[in-house]
């Protein structure tokens, strides 16, 4: 891909970022570590064609012709780094990803968050950026070897979503999708239709900027366009904790040419929204910037509008997504369905598209943490077929202009 393996340091788009590390560095009284230069000089664990190919497809997301799903472990988990881990992670991804598609009529980008967030920022242990690295790798490994090697074929795929509905307390109610994605396929198999599209699946990885010194010694320049990548994952992250928008994290965010995710709670202030945008995406571009929100079904109803209008009329084009917490001891089920409801009723409202879903997911063998997402699933497709008296439908429209929400439909 011709990166240049730069340290930021040394790299004059990156160097302000770098300084800042450097202050932090300095005013915890940690010293660089021999991990991070080794890391400097390491392969990048995602490339920049990957990377500009995320943003074209958050751009279709941003334009209303996809959704976004992105799922994977919660930050702060260790979920061992095992070959049935990583599977059942993905596998369950991409069962979600097959209902929303058969809903949709859209495409479904899929971005998992598989690896690379584990370190805790303020730990003190030299050698955890290395070790971060190594498990990001070998989980990348996995997961390429897994959406290419057959264990994404949607045949595949919808038989898991078969034993799903089948053991599922609520299973009789999923029924009518299922059938429905059983039609869809006898009548591709009917056609003689068996494109390679089914057997394989585009697959993007999410990294958490917790350890700004992690990311920064990963981040490489494009020798195609100059710019700033940071390879430690195609799609970066900023959580609640590493606000304001001024905050170095924020800082680093803006000088890569990464897409960047910010989550919102219900705490953050329009005016921190704004300041997020025009940090983050300046040049308005659809695709760069993803608001990730986790508001609480007992707020969405009251914050998003105005977030949302105020964004719009800044001349942003960000994906929407709902983050409700889907894990085990997280609120009851009917509360994260709220959620996730007034998110779509929210924008249904102001003729805006509601981007995609976060799902939060152990990655290990808690059952009930993944049946949520997928009970999460098949409860969006069914209100998303049958939307209320007035809802808008979210089919991709003639145009990029075209502005749908969330209901949704696949013959």
């Amino acid at each position: 891909m011709g990166e240049r393996h730069l340290h930021p340091a040394a790299d004059p788009a990156a160097r302000a970022p770098a300084r800042r590390l450097a202050d932090r560095l300095r005013r915890t009284g940690r010293a660089v570590s021999s991990g991070d230069v080794g890391l400097a000089k390491a392969p990048p664990l995602v490339f920049a064609g990957e990377v500009d190919q995320l943003r074209e497809r958050l751009a279709a997301v941003a334009h209303g012709e996809a959704l976004l799903l992105q799922a994977g472990d919660r930050p702060g988990t260790r979920a061992a780094l095992s070959a049935a881990a990583v599977r059942d992670t993905l596998r369950t991804l991409l069962q979600m990803s097959a209902v929303l598609t058969y809903a949709a009529s859209v495409p479904v980008v899929k971005v998992g968050r598989i690896a690379g967030h584990y370190p805790a920022p303020r730990t003190g242990d030299p050698g955890l950026p290395t070790r971060t690295y190594q498990a990001a790798a070998s989980t990348l490994n996995l997961v390429r070897a897994f959406t290419t090697g057959g264990e994404a074929d949607l045949s595949q795929v919808h038989a898991w979503n078969r034993e799903f509905v089948t053991a599922s307390p609520a299973g009789q109610r999923y029924e009518a999708v299922a059938r429905g994605i059983d039609k869809a396929l006898a009548f591709m198999k009917a056609c003689g239709t068996d494109p390679a599209g089914l057997r394989s699946v585009e697959f993007y990885a999410a990294h958490d900027v917790a350890r700004l010194d992690y990311a920064s010694a990963l981040t490489r320049t494009d020798s195609r366009t100059g710019a700033p990548y940071a390879t430690s994952g195609h799609l970066v992250r900023i959580g609640d904790g590493d606000r304001p928008p001024d905050e170095a994290h924020v800082g680093f965010a803006a000088r890569i040419a990464n897409p960047v995710t910010v989550r919102l709670g219900p705490a953050t202030t329009v005016d921190e929204v704004l300041g997020y945008v025009d940090r983050l995406d300046p040049d308005r571009e659809p695709g760069r910037l993803t608001f990730a929100l986790r508001l609480g079904a007992e707020r969405v109803r009251d914050l998003l509008p105005e977030l949302v209008e105020k964004v719009t009329a800044s001349g942003a084009r960000p994906v929407w997504v709902t983050e409700p917490e889907t894990s085990s001891g997280a609120p009851g089920f009917d509360d994260v369905l709220d959620e996730v409801r007034g998110f779509f009723d929210v924008h249904r409202s102001l003729g805006t598209h509601p981007g995609g879903i976060h799902a939060e997911l152990t990655g290990d063998d808690a059952a009930r943490d993944r049946e949520r997402p997928l009970d999460l699933a098949f409860r969006v497709a069914e209100f998303a077929r049958s939307p209320e008296p007035g809802a808008r439908s979210l089919s991709p429209g003639p145009g990029r202009e075209h502005q749908a929400a969330l209901s949704v439909r696949r013959p």
